[in-house]
């Protein structure tokens, strides 16, 4: 049932979906910057902007710190169908979290337009673009983007939400 602004997505049916937006925002944001990234950086030439802080346009095969890279090719697929499934899940888990649940909801939203972002990478090109590039005089950070950003805080927030006291249910 709409509720009286007429907003099915608003219906206590739908829970939090309308934090769906926010994973929009964050595909949105992901692809924008992996657009300029490959369109102003030259492919493993760091751009360096602050001491511990480079732009790197680099290409990943792999899941998380490369992971399953240099497989040989069938992970793309294989990636793309966990991120799918989990993509998925998230969206069931939205429906189910009752508005109320803001810190849920929005640590959920991040996740899944991280995830859908990487998605979407890797079923066009078979790699996500990284570009983002962290470093301490000789040791570097695996390269990432907005879209691993986006996972890493929505998971950040899951796990602290999971220790917020709650009430009670009976």
């Amino acid at each position: 049932m709409p509720t009286l602004n007429g907003s099915l997505v608003s219906s206590p049916s739908y829970g939090a979906l309308r934090w769906l937006w926010l994973s929009l925002g964050v595909i949105l944001l992901d692809h924008l910057t992996k657009w300029l990234a490959t369109a102003y950086l030259s492919y493993g030439e760091p751009v360096a902007l602050l001491p511990v802080f480079d732009l790197t346009l680099l290409h990943n095969t792999g899941a998380a710190f490369s992971f399953l890279a240099s497989a040989g090719g069938w992970q793309r697929w294989f990636f793309a169908i966990v991120a799918l499934g989990v993509s998925i899940y998230l969206v069931l888990w939205l429906k189910r979290t009752p508005l109320s649940q803001r810190w849920l909801a929005v640590s959920l939203a991040l996740i899944l337009g991280g995830a859908l972002g990487n998605l979407i990478d890797r079923v066009l090109f078979g790699y996500v673009v990284d570009f983002i590039s962290l470093h301490w005089q000789q040791y570097y950070y695996p390269a990432f983007n907005i879209a691993d950003s986006a996972i890493t805080v929505g998971a950040v927030m899951l796990v602290w939400d999971s220790f917020r006291s709650k009430p009670a249910t009976s």
